[in-house]
């Protein structure tokens, strides 16, 4: 019973799953601060339905200068709406919500992009 448990944490481990928020159009337009994101996202995640136990799970977030990677074992259930929902709460508290969206870019990444605002042609015609 004990080596077949062994076994089934060791394949467990092997993998991880990565999560990509990509920054990069609001962060070149010096909107949007990574690093206080970065922490922000740090003291947010829940794992277990516990904040702050990233480093006690193995989760860890790493960033560069437009996108933020957050990866974890394979064997917790860690849930990429969870990175959705943290990312809209950031921007309502950075007030950037109404000119930001959180798009999902692909299986594993989620990008920051703005909204598509029309000219204002519409309100001249009206006129």
């Amino acid at each position: 019973f004990f080596f077949n448990s062994t076994i089934k944490m060791v394949k467990a481990k092997k993998g991880s799953v990565k999560f990509v928020i990509d920054c990069t159009a609001p962060v070149e337009d010096k909107v949007l601060d990574v690093a206080s994101f970065e922490k922000y996202l740090q003291d947010r995640i829940k794992v277990d339905g516990k904040t702050g136990g990233l480093a006690g799970s193995g989760v860890t977030i790493s960033r560069d200068r437009t996108k933020l990677t957050i990866s974890a074992p394979s064997d917790i259930q860690f849930p990429k709406r969870q990175l959705k929902y943290l990312s809209k709460r950031y921007l309502k508290k950075q007030q950037l919500r109404d000119y930001l969206r959180v798009i999902a870019a692909s299986k594993n990444s989620y990008e920051l992009r703005y909204f598509a605002i029309s000219g204002g042609d519409d309100e001249d015609k009206e006129e």
